[in-house]
């Protein structure tokens, strides 16, 4: 049975920096390409940032690259986000998720997903 766990959302001001977790077992960690998402309250889910199971190439979204950075620990079966500099309009669920297609992962259809930790960034 896969198990997807997030960790290290909280609130923190402005400016301010986290490191998200996410940890998998049940699979073959590196032979599946994994993502972050974030959804809003009254928003659709959004694409954070993708990245490849075994070589780690990655996507990320437009609205966090240069301040967001994903990375993955195969010895560990676990994935990163790395967020500094947050914004107000970071806050969101973040979640989880691993396919074993990147593309299908970059695009939301992920096989597998986490129930989400929420990250909170006050003015």
């Amino acid at each position: 049975q896969v198990q997807v766990a997030e960790s290290g959302g909280g609130l923190i001001q402005a400016g301010g920096s986290l490191r998200l977790s996410c940890t998998i077992s049940g699979l073959t960690f590196d032979a599946y390409a994994m993502g972050w998402f974030r959804q809003a309250p009254g928003k659709p889910r959004e694409k954070v940032a993708c990245i490849s199971g075994i070589n780690g190439s990655t996507n990320t979204a437009n609205s966090v690259k240069g301040r967001f950075t994903i990375s993955r620990d195969n010895a560990k079966n676990t994935m990163y986000l790395q967020m500094n500099s947050l914004k107000p309009d970071d806050t969101a669920t973040y979640y989880c998720a691993a396919d074993k297609r990147f593309g299908s992962v970059c695009t939301g259809n992920a096989e597998h997903w986490g129930q989400g930790t929420q990250v909170t960034v006050s003015s």
